[in-house]
């Protein structure tokens, strides 16, 4: 009887304790929530609506039925028409679309011969998705008014998947990797920064130092700057020796997205740091914020999958802004400056969190 007297004791001792702690309450109920709403409503593979252009060179009554069919097919939507198949290739060096339809100026004679492709698809082949969504347009029958439609053994588009030809699941892979790494370990870092401070008992010589808050908070971020700049590298060169991953782009510009991406990180971590009361809850926060990361970002599923709402959700977190941006420096040959709304991102991002942590840490013990 005594045996279990203490049992309960220590029982009740940790209900208590949990009932206290409202966070980690928050956590158990929130998390089986958060992964049912983004696993039942937010991810979806079946992707539709890419971004597309068109470039119609035949503008025959055949070539228009074939861009309305495009179109109704709900695969694609189509944003722009441009005249030449070089735009459309700048138009996805870019990121500005996810497919271009190539409509030849003989299309008429192409569609009439079952052995060759009428016209092609240009797809951004850096998400694995979208050659999938994209090989459906090609399954796509036109109709002929009087004409008797010929059996075709040919598609009627010819799909060129750029930038990945092989279709090496690697070459996605590894640059979306980088910004995952980062986000789970830079994020960590500083968001227990100044509960360790506090629980080591160093916040109280801090207290008595002329640093000030800003000073304070950017000294925090400088050395994990240098330490997540050393794991881009890590990364680069075990993609590159293992996995044969290209770096089309400028070196420079690979480091400078990784150091906007982990700025932004560090700040975020920041502000954990300043709401968590102990490195328990500073974790538990951090993978709070890392799921919904991971899972709406476009590293793991499609993007243009997800309905609206968690669409503007995801424009909020920082890993889908680098995985655009570090997706085409690597793979697409672009620079930060092709893709400024994305640097823009990153950066407010970053200034509106350090603003935020600055602003909730105050230099005392209550």
């Amino acid at each position: 009887m005594g045996g279990l007297r203490r049992l309960f004791a220590i029982v009740g001792k940790e209900v208590r304790q949990l009932r206290r702690d409202r966070l980690t309450f928050g956590m158990i109920a929130g998390i089986p929530v958060l992964q049912i709403l983004l696993f039942g409503y937010a991810i979806n593979t079946d992707v539709r609506h890419l971004s597309a252009a068109v470039a119609d060179q035949a503008q025959t009554s055949l070539s228009r039925e074939l861009i309305a069919a495009s179109q109704a097919s709900q695969v694609v939507d189509i944003r722009a028409r441009v005249d030449t198949a070089r735009e459309l290739e700048r138009m996805l060096g870019r990121g500005e679309i996810d497919v271009g339809l190539l409509i030849p100026a003989d299309f008429g004679r192409r569609l009439a011969d079952p052995s060759r492709a009428a016209g092609q698809l240009l797809v951004d082949g850096t998400d694995p998705t979208i050659p999938a969504s994209a090989r459906q347009l090609a399954a796509l029958e036109l109709g002929y008014d009087s004409t008797p439609k010929p059996a075709r053994r040919e598609p009627v588009y010819e799909i060129r998947n750029y930038y990945n030809p092989e279709r090496r699941s690697a070459i996605n892979i590894v640059p979306g990797l980088i910004g995952v790494i980062l986000t789970m370990t830079m994020v960590l870092f500083t968001a227990v920064a100044i509960v360790r401070e506090s629980e080591r008992g160093n916040l109280e010589l801090l207290i008595n130092t002329p640093v000030r808050r800003i000073e304070l908070m950017i000294g925090k971020i400088l050395p994990y700057v240098l330490i997540g700049l050393v794991q881009v590298t890590l990364i680069l060169l075990l993609g590159a020796w293992l996995f044969d991953v290209p770096i089309r782009g400028p070196l420079l510009h690979v480091y400078g997205a990784a150091g906007l991406f982990i700025a932004a990180n560090l700040t975020l971590g920041l502000v954990i740091s300043t709401v968590a009361k102990t490195q328990f809850q500073a974790m538990q926060m951090t993978f709070f914020f890392f799921l919904p990361s991971i899972l709406l970002s476009g590293f793991m599923f499609p993007f243009d999958g997800m309905p609206p709402a968690a669409r503007y959700l995801a424009e909020l977190l920082p890993l889908t802004h680098f995985v655009r941006l570090i997706r085409g420096i690597m793979l697409r040959a672009a620079g930060l400056g092709d893709m400024p709304g994305e640097v823009l991102a990153l950066l407010a991002f970053t200034v509106l969190t350090l603003a935020v942590a600055v602003g909730r840490f105050r230099k005392t013990l209550d």
